[in-house]
């Protein structure tokens, strides 16, 4: 066997000896930033220029990127052969047998490919059918219950039988799930249709009930190798064991400490029991990081000490040390998103960065919010990975929809969007005789339901036009004498947004719930902002919106911010990374405290987190966040805790300075010392003090300001005390400038700011 071979020059020794070793079992723990990519690419190629046959090579990822930047690298070390590997996703390369081999699990060659609404519009069918609830047998819920059936091996006729899996589903009052199950099933093979885990499911029917079949892919596939197998769930697992069995060349590569999908199924025992299954193993572990500085590294290291669940590794770098990952303390999480997006502006004019050398990951979709605008105000051009911007989200449009009709009735696109959102029995044949109508008579949408009953072609949803015109006519009648958020939390628990959204406890479910409760907080900061001089009614609420949400500015260029779950970035790398929202109950999200093993895939969550970054790291904390308009106190992550302070600077910045003055003042804008040990318990009792609490358990009532003067002393709901230490205006004082004792010096808008002598 050649081992000269001109590309294994460029490999460390243990990226050479993973590479060299073609032959048995064999996992290559590959930890953040190691080249497992560069090592996977050259292990293939190496095999065909061993002389293996590439028709016998069978690669699986997981997404088809990875095979497609795969499959080139490999092509350009191995020449064109390499278009002859099966290579690609598991559903792709699945699907690909599935073709050849359906007609003995009674489907057709040419069978359809449900999508995931394909899947749920079915399942709202079928539920519609049985005359079950459907605001009990919510599709995405059902659909997730099927899919980790099918991801476990339980079939629809198993489902039943499942004593533990019925026990749930009549616990929270869904008992009919096994009968659904069977009768999409039923439905979906009557439709010679599969969704995406019977693709997985289908196949390993294949190969365990047809040994054939197995035979035929256990001698074509002599050389297996998976990347990201910690990520694999178990019907992956059983199926690639099923295919290796015979020739037991198998290479898996991953990395435990990266297992973040359990949520999507995936088992972390999968690699970590990996040794039990192949006894001959042979492991090799890529401990060198290419990536970051090494003081990234080390901390990313004292994390993930933290964890039992692992397999042990240390990972290094030669790189530079590079600087202290600095720790950004935020009064609220819309003041994190400015001293973000502030340091952002900053670091581009002093480092000449690029907007692509920076990533903002957060761990809900909600964060986007606060992150957003703080860009947007700047001027900073942003991209939202994987995902729609913030105001785009179809839940947020909903509300914002109601909130323009009540301004302004006209608005034709708005009312279209809610006149049937929820479900009031308006369909749309009633709405296609309203737009007929309005064509005809050259009035608005909204002047024809009004006056639905001077229309016999409208005769049949008369009434349903009434309620709905009075509900809209209910919410104006407020505007004039309440500010935005009381009258946007008026209308989404009026007409039952928070309600409907609250009911869905899928993954989807509670991530749409969490950006309706932050639209609601964001409309209670503009409401209460006393540093902002306009008026806090709704409709300068929405022109406010209208202007941070201009779709029609298109960015040609990839020359952008990134904004993404930290799940999203997995993969991925930046020069500089802000990880936000480091915050007890958020990050470690509240429902992973309940055990061991959810908190420690949290912890590798962060840990994927803080090892995308290369240079620099930054990590953000707000202590209150708004939750359901109200500004409640915020612990510091553990997290934070959990690094070695040796490597942690704490950063003394607010947004009061502006962005003009800041970077006159480059050199003194943070400070240099270390924090001491116990980072989170030192900045938890510092905040605790003056911590807001919520208006419902405060006596807090404001006074006139008519006679305000400085050096008086003022409490501020909000800021708590402080003194007045300059006062603006012509013949009366419009601003105050107050030095406020935690939060320091803030100018006031007396106008709207409530405040009180102390």
């Amino acid at each position: 066997m050649n081992t000269e071979a001109p590309y294994l020059d460029s490999l460390n020794p243990e990226q050479k000896a993973a590479v060299l070793q073609t032959d048995g079992p064999v996992m290559i723990i590959a930890g953040a930033g190691s080249g497992k990519t560069r090592v996977l690419t050259y292990r293939i190629a190496h095999l065909i220029a061993s002389g293996v046959d590439a028709f016998n090579i069978l690669s699986l990822t997981f997404t088809n990127k990875a095979a497609k930047e795969m499959r080139n690298r490999i092509e350009s070390v191995a020449g064109p052969e390499a278009r002859n590997i099966w290579m690609g996703t598991f559903h792709s390369v699945f699907a690909k047998i599935l073709r050849i081999e359906a007609h003995k699990i009674g489907y057709q060659s040419n069978f359809t490919i449900y999508d995931s609404d394909d899947s749920k519009s079915l399942i709202k069918a079928i539920v519609k059918e049985m005359n079950l609830d459907d605001k009990i047998y919510k599709p995405n819920f059902v659909l997730s219950r099927i899919s980790n059936a099918k991801n476990n091996l339980i079939q629809a006729h198993v489902y039943k039988k499942n004593a533990e899996l019925v026990s749930y589903d009549e616990t929270t009052g869904r008992g009919k799930i096994f009968e659904i199950y069977q009768e999409y099933a039923n439905r979906c093979f009557k439709a010679s249709a599969m969704d995406f885990d019977d693709l997985l499911l289908n196949t390993f029917k294949l190969l365990n009930n047809f040994p054939e079949v197995l035979n035929k892919y256990q001698h074509k596939f002599k050389y297996v190798m998976v990347d990201e197998y910690q990520d694999t769930n178990h019907c992956q697992y059983m199926i690639v064991k099923k295919l290796a069995s015979v020739f037991e060349n198998i290479c898996v590569v991953g990395d435990d400490a990266q297992s973040i999908y359990s949520f999507r199924g995936a088992t972390i025992r999968n690699i970590l029991n990996f040794e039990i299954d192949y006894p001959d193993l042979k492991v090799f572990k890529l401990e060198q990081n290419y990536r970051s500085s090494e003081t990234i590294v080390s901390a990313a290291n004292s994390v993930i000490a933290k964890n039992k669940d692992q397999l042990e590794k240390k990972v290094w770098t030669a790189n530079d040390s590079g600087e202290k990952i600095k720790v950004l303390r935020a009064v609220t999480d819309n003041e994190e998103g400015k001293l973000i997006a502030q340091d952002i502006f900053e670091t581009k004019m002093t480092a000449q960065k690029m907007n692509s050398d920076f990533a903002i990951l957060y761990r809900t979709n909600s964060q986007s919010r606060s992150m957003e605008e703080a860009l947007r105000k700047l001027n900073v051009p942003y991209r939202i990975y994987g995902g729609l911007s913030f105001y785009q989200r179809k839940e947020i449009k909903d509300l914002i929809a109601y909130l323009r009709i009540v301004i302004n009735p006209s608005d034709e696109q708005a009312l279209k969007r809610i006149i049937n959102y929820p479900a009031r029995g308006i369909g749309n044949t009633s709405m296609q005789r309203v737009a007929l109508l309005a064509s005809e008579t050259g009035q608005s949408h909204w002047e024809i339901v009004s006056n639905a009953h001077q229309y016999p072609e409208l005769k049949a949803a008369i009434a349903k036009f009434r309620d709905f015109v009075n509900m809209i006519k209910s919410f104006a009648i407020l505007v004039p004498t309440q500010n935005a958020y009381d009258v946007a939390m008026h209308i989404a628990r009026s007409v039952k947004l928070l309600k409907v959204l609250n009911e869905d406890k899928t993954v989807e479910g509670v991530s749409k719930y969490e950006n309706m409760v932050e639209l609601l907080n964001g409309i209670k900061e503009f409401a209460e902002d006393d540093t902002n001089e306009s008026e806090k009614d709704l409709g300068s609420y929405l022109q406010d919106i209208a202007l941070l949400t201009d779709a029609d500015r298109v960015d040609d260029n990839n020359d952008h911010v990134s904004l993404m779950t930290i799940h999203q970035s997995k993969g991925l790398e930046y020069k500089k990374v802000y990880v936000t929202g480091l915050e007890e109950n958020l990050f470690p999200s509240q429902m992973s405290l309940g055990s061991r093993s959810d908190l420690e895939e949290e912890r590798r969550l962060f840990y994927v987190a803080i090892t995308r970054a290369e240079e620099d790291l930054v990590l953000s904390f707000a202590t209150s966040r708004f939750r359901f308009g109200t500004l409640l106190p915020c612990e510091p992550s553990r997290f934070i805790d959990e690094i070695d302070p040796e490597f942690l600077q704490l950063e003394r910045r607010s947004t009061l300075t502006s962005t003009k003055q800041t970077l006159g003042n480059i050199d003194r804008r943070s400070s240099d010392m270390n924090p001491p040990s116990g980072l989170r318990k030192t900045i938890a009792k510092q905040n605790q003090p003056k911590m807001i609490r919520p208006p419902a358990t405060s006596n807090f009532e404001a006074e006139s300001m008519h006679d305000i003067a400085e050096g008086m002393q003022v409490e501020h709901q909000r800021f708590g005390t402080g003194t007045v230490t300059k006062l603006e205006g012509n013949t009366a004082p419009e601003k105050a400038t107050i030095n406020f004792t935690e939060f320091g010096e803030k100018t006031l808008v007396l106008k709207f700011a409530k405040l009180k002598k102390v």
